[in-house]
């Protein structure tokens, strides 16, 4: 399971355990899932795309959209930095 972190200026938007995260990169998007090696990335404007272990009952912020097609959590961004290391993303978005 990934811990999962995402910041904006106006304050934290997300806390929690997440199964994967999919993020817009400069050169494309890509996922991280459980035991991704380390990473940093600026992220790009675009979607970061949360899944959940239970779509169903989770609670996101009234910035996120609910995709019922793919169980994924959706959060438009306009650009972000990602750190990911150890299991721990942290993501600050604009």
């Amino acid at each position: 399971m990934l811990s999962l972190e995402i910041v904006s200026p106006e304050g934290h938007l997300f806390k929690g355990n997440v199964t994967s995260v999919t993020v817009p990169g400069t050169d494309g998007e890509f996922q991280m899932l459980n035991h991704h090696a380390n990473i940093v990335s600026i992220l790009a404007e675009g979607t970061v795309k949360i899944a959940v272990p239970d779509f169903k009952t989770a609670v996101f912020s009234e910035r996120f959209t609910k995709s019922d097609k793919d169980q994924k959590f959706l959060l438009p961004i306009k650009s972000g930095t990602l750190e990911l290391n150890d299991n721990k993303i942290i993501i600050l978005v604009d």
